[in-house]
């Protein structure tokens, strides 16, 4: 699997928020609105995949279903994350 295009858009922080990520998955499959958030121990970064209410249910739109595939994603977004912060500092 080849992550590319991995793009950021920072936000104002706002309860942990401090953006939304998008990226390319084997130049074939495009995701977007995935939450960028300050773990509670303010330790590094989490992310979380988009959401709608369905009823009293919130439905995720789409996820990752093994472990190793969360992570290559996670690890892609949060090394552009920490490189734009460090580029900012």
């Amino acid at each position: 699997m080849q992550i590319s295009e991995v793009q950021i858009k920072l936000t104002k922080p706002k309860d942990g928020l401090v953006g939304f990520a998008s990226l390319v998955i084997d130049n074939s499959l495009y995701l977007s609105s995935i939450g960028i958030f300050t773990k509670l121990d303010r330790t590094g970064y989490r992310i979380t995949y988009p959401t709608r209410k369905v009823g009293e249910l919130d439905m995720q739109i789409f996820h990752p279903i093994n472990k190793e595939f969360g992570k290559e994603i996670e690890v892609a977004i949060i090394e552009k994350v920490n490189a734009i912060f460090n580029e900012n500092t």
